[in-house]
């Protein structure tokens, strides 16, 4: 499959081949592939694949797309690096009012359309886990690019293929997506704050399988009734973005639809002004789609040929169906303004079932302000979803709406700021942008200081380590696991935590569970930090001693970056918190989800785990890094002293058998115990017997030490610099 691809990537797309003479033909068959023959060639493309085709070349747009990409000779970007959008920006510019003929402009303009487009690829953020938002433009494949709330986006996706072509590999979906959408608010009028770019395209949609609905999401985070979504999920209805605009399960009551708003947009760190400044923001423009009750047609995934092709009319402009409800939100459906605040305070408004058989609410009375149709040939009167009639039946979101409809300065303030964030929030600390106009960090981007110009000899740093470990062994364990409580924060969906900032000296991080006694460790520290002073960050410290006691226990010498500064307070690590920690209700799903969350492989988790097992701490302490056999194998292991890490895990791992057990000091927890002897391991530690793909893992390092070792050094120092970010693929460690 790959070598077809990449020969349809590599056949002659150049910039001198016209349009004429190149007319797709396809034919599908049973076995799921699709023919296409290009003047004369013949080249095999699977189903799954039909979308990223129509983003490489417009030759290879299904037949129903003929026609919809430019013909322009595009220019060739892809060795260079994008670091201004100026150019991008003033295609779009010329995009929005090209009305295109298969998908004409609403009101002869794109700009609601293409926000929309960046609302819904940004908007899949969650704070729980780090997943969706726009970085990957996932967007693009399944299962988001099918979901009901992204009905007819893929003709956006279309009309801006031309300008991703102009600039190749220099300009990501991701960033196009996002910046189409910045770009139309600010045609009509609107505020931007500035553009953070640097997003890097996925090649699948794969980190989108938790989102749902997959298996995988099915499995790890169920929603037994969908509409009734809770957090992990982000949305209270998967296959939407955040709530049913209908009401809490289609019920119209405008007083529930504030609760379900509040935790869902909750559930991206979104407070209530940000919430209320971002539904009335995107409302200021466009309108919603229902024409009849037949719907959409076919999603992408049920007909990737010709996907949601209408069923109402022609299926287009007027006849369009996308969400089912249909109205504008006001007069002026391209022009930034605060009129949809002021509407909804002006007017005493009832429900009624709209054309597409959806409830949605009408002002009361005979003067009702219309706006021009689509295609401005009549009126139209304007409307709201339950969504926006819940923002006056909260006494909070009230208060916020008549701030907003009396000061246009305010609400244009709240709005640019929570768009950014909204738009920005997956990319992490402002270090990954990169662009010619990004604001300032953000509070949400945690900001840290800047490096100092001097910064210790860590030869130094590290012997004054040494004498600490020389005097008490038992430090070892302590001072690997305090590294490894402060590594293992990092999240690599959104980019958060690390150990830069040293944000485990503070709340919440220092009181979880699999924080417990690492004070005492700190404690050990901190003359070496007193004795060399702001030069020496905490952050610094807290690597260095991880590294020089897994040396001390006869790990390879690992080279050390430095340069990391201290945070002043534990904000952004809210939930970081570790997800697994050896208890007996950690599942195979979860473990192997917790591993990728890492930014791991299975194999460099492996190691790191196997070498946890090894030197853990052997005080009282919870996690991965704690000795499983606490104080009662001590004595039972007569090949392996205490803190000499080796590959003892995969050899006890292999030559044991286990049976459940329930220790009791220093605390009680469920653990596996070997048949006849006291060794212990965690219920995690098995999954590296019991689970094939993990224990073809372990199996290398059974009988070799050395690969162990390592390994386990390359994979400790990966993790360890995993946030020390130079731009958004970059790394000032490497």
């Amino acid at each position: 499959m790959f070598n077809t691809l990449l020969l349809i990537v590599c056949y002659g797309f150049s910039s001198t081949h016209a349009r004429k003479g190149f007319v797709p033909w396809k034919q599908s068959f049973s076995n799921g592939m699709q023919q296409y023959f290009l003047s004369g060639n013949q080249y095999k493309i699977t189903r799954a694949q039909d979308y990223f085709a129509t983003w490489m070349h417009p030759y290879l747009l299904p037949r129903h797309q003929l026609g919809r990409a430019s013909t322009t000779t595009y220019t060739k970007y892809s060795h260079r690096e994008m670091t201004s959008f100026d150019e991008v920006k003033d295609d779009i510019k010329s995009l929005l009012t090209d009305s295109k003929e298969f998908w004409p402009a609403d009101y002869g303009n794109y700009g609601p359309l293409l926000i929309r487009l960046a609302w819904h690829s940004a908007g899949t953020y969650r704070a729980s886990d780090g997943r969706g938002g726009g970085n990957g433009a996932r967007q693009r494949f399944e299962p988001e690019r099918s979901w009901a709330d992204n009905t007819n986006l893929d003709k956006a996706r279309t009309l801006l293929l031309p300008i991703k072509q102009k600039y190749g590999h220099a300009l990501s979906w991701g960033d196009l997506i996002i910046l189409a959408g910045d770009t139309a608010i600010e045609s009509m009028g609107g505020p931007i704050l500035g553009f953070c770019g640097g997003r890097v395209d996925d090649v699948d949609g794969s980190d989108s399988a938790m989102l749902g609905p997959t298996t995988e999401q099915k499995t790890l985070m169920p929603c037994p009734v969908n509409g009734t979504c809770k957090s992990p999920l982000g949305t209270s209805t998967v296959g939407l973005i955040y709530v049913n605009p209908e009401g809490p399960m289609g019920v119209p009551v405008p007083k529930k639809s504030s609760i379900d708003i509040r935790d869902v947009f909750g559930r991206m760190n979104m407070n209530d002004t940000e919430t209320v400044a971002l539904i009335g923001g995107g409302h200021s423009f466009g309108k919603t789609h229902g024409a009849c009750p037949a719907g959409a047609g076919k999603s992408p995934k049920e007909d990737p040929e010709n996907p949601w092709s209408g069923l109402c009319g022609s299926g287009k402009g007027n006849d369009t169906f996308t969400s089912g409800f249909e109205f504008p939100w006001t007069t002026n459906p391209t022009v930034w303004d605060n009129e949809f605040f002021k509407n909804l305070l002006a007017f005493e408004w009832q429900i009624y079932k709209g054309p597409g058989s959806h409830f949605q609410w009408t002002m009361k009375g005979n003067h009702r302000p219309v706006a021009p149709s689509v295609d401005g040939k009549r009126k139209q009167t304007i409307g709201m979803l339950t969504t926006d009639l819940a923002l006056i039946h909260d006494d909070s979101y009230l208060k916020i709406v008549k701030t907003f409809a009396s000061d246009l300065g305010a609400f244009d303030h709240a709005f640019a700021h929570a768009w950014y964030k909204l738009t920005t929030r997956d990319m992490g600390p402002v270090t990954r942008c990169v662009g010619d106009n990004i604001p300032p960090a953000q509070p949400w981007q945690y900001p840290l200081p800047s490096t100092p110009e001097n910064l210790p000899n860590f030869k130094s740093v590290r012997k004054d380590i040494r004498k600490i470990l020389n005097r008490n062994q038992k430090s070892i364990g302590a001072f690997v696991r305090l590294a490894w409580q402060c590594i293992s924060t990092f999240r690599s969906t959104d980019y958060l935590g690390g150990c830069n900032g040293a944000r485990i000296r503070f709340s919440p991080q220092k009181d979880w569970s699999v924080s417990k006694n690492l004070n005492k460790a700190l404690y050990l520290l901190s003359p070496v930090k007193e004795k060399f002073g702001e030069s020496l960050s905490w952050a610094d410290l807290i690597v260095l001693t991880g590294n020089t006691a897994i040396e001390k226990s006869g790990g390879n010498r690992m080279k050390f970056c430095g340069g990391r500064t201290d945070a002043k307070d534990g904000e952004g690590s809210t939930n970081l918190e570790p997800k697994i920690t050896g208890d007996f209700h950690d599942s195979l799903p979860q473990f192997k989800e917790f591993i990728k969350l890492l930014g791991l492989t299975q194999n460099e988790f492996a190691v790191i785990n196997a070498a946890g097992y090894a030197i853990g701490d052997t005080n009282s302490c919870d996690g991965l890094f704690c000795k499983r056999d606490f104080k009662e194998t001590v004595s039972a292991i007569k090949d392996a002293k205490y803190n000499i890490i080796s590959n003892i895990f995969f050899k006890i791992l292999e030559q044991e058998k286990w049976s459940e057990y329930t220790v009791q000091d220093p605390f009680p927890k469920k653990l596996y115990k070997a048949n006849g002897s006291p060794i212990f391991m965690f219920s995690t530690d098995l999954m590296f017997k019991d689970d094939p793909d993990l224990k073809a893992v372990a199996q290398n390092y059974i009988d070799d030490n050395d690969r162990f070792l390592d390994d386990f050094a390359a994979a400790w120092t990966k993790l360890s610099n995993s946030d020390r970010f130079d731009g958004p693929t970059g790394n000032i460690c490497h």
